[in-house]
């Protein structure tokens, strides 16, 4: 096993949202934003990035924090990231697909050498009760990139979502808390498995968060076996309300392996939505941001030690 891992702290404020921004913020569907809108949503990320160096500022170690943000819209917080010298994320799928793809095709390679991320990200939708055929397609694309990513000194980061697939669905009737308590951990732990044997070796496992300890215990020893044992996993913020994340970072930060989060719509949402409709002005919009990122800086740190 080759030098793999990334296991210190790690706090990601993510704003790599494209489909989700043009749409549920600015009401764009079925057609191509304009150039007016365009400058709305790289507007809205440069308020996320004046908040995450506010953050800095006033609390959060530099070395520990970072941003996930998108070419698309985002790519002069890129340039500025890496001449700021922060930890920096390129998110390098297809927005809003059910089967990872890369964004920019087969010129993904050069998209990566060319803004010189700390991490790659992917974001993968897998569930291993789904579609064999599809989960096996998305291995093969997934090692394409992990081997890059290892073979030119770039981190890896797999953001995991596992929905629920109609069986599974019909069984628990709808009831996703019933699924994400019940069934969603060892589904985890399996889709891992899963790609380890695809060979896809990510540094870090960026996955949705649980309310139970044990929950986060078992991914942990999953992520981390074989020679493994650098490898962090990340709490997902999945755009739940604030209780809901307290409780997944409350659960989580007191175990050996679980280095951080990555909490984006939760953080910034609201603040984005009253900037857009004129309550609060700019300012306020970075400042209240700002907050709720160091909101769940301490809640985690407190309950690491």
């Amino acid at each position: 096993m080759f030098d793999i891992g990334y296991n210190k702290p790690l706090y990601i404020l993510p704003f790599d949202h494209r489909s989700s921004f043009v749409k549920n913020l600015y009401g764009v569907e079925g057609r191509l934003p304009t150039d007016e809108e365009v400058e709305k949503v790289r507007d809205a990320k440069r308020i996320i990035y004046e908040a995450f160096q506010k953050a800095i500022t006033l609390m959060i170690p530099k070395d520990q924090a970072a941003i996930l943000v998108d070419e698309q819209f985002g790519s002069w917080i890129l340039s500025d990231a890496r001449d700021k010298e922060y930890t920096f994320m390129l998110p390098v799928e297809k927005s809003g697909q059910d089967e990872f793809a890369f964004d920019y095709d087969e010129q993904f390679e050069s998209h990566i050498t060319n803004f010189q991320p700390t991490f790659v990200k992917a974001l993968i939708r897998y569930n291993p009760e789904g579609d064999r055929e599809l989960n096996t397609r998305q291995g093969r694309t997934l090692k394409k990139l992990s081997d890059f990513c290892h073979q030119n000194n770039f981190k890896f980061l797999i953001e995991s979502l596992v929905p629920p697939t109609k069986t599974q669905e019909e069984f628990f009737k709808g009831d996703m808390k019933r699924f994400d308590e019940e069934l969603r951990p060892t589904l985890t732990v399996h889709m891992i498995e899963e790609l380890h044997r695809e060979n896809v070796e990510p540094d870090i496992w960026k996955i949705e968060g649980f309310d139970h300890k044990q929950s986060y215990e078992k991914v942990v020893e999953k992520a981390r076996t074989s020679g493994r044992e650098n490898v962090g996993v990340i709490i997902l913020g999945r755009g739940g309300n604030q209780a809901s994340v307290d409780t997944w970072i409350i659960a989580g930060a007191p175990v050996d392996g679980v280095t951080g989060f990555a909490v984006g719509r939760t953080v910034f949402w609201e603040s984005l939505v009253a900037y857009r409709d004129k309550v609060i002005d700019r300012n306020s919009a970075v400042d209240n941001i700002a907050a709720n990122y160091l909101h769940f800086y301490q809640l985690f740190t407190e309950h690491k030690r």
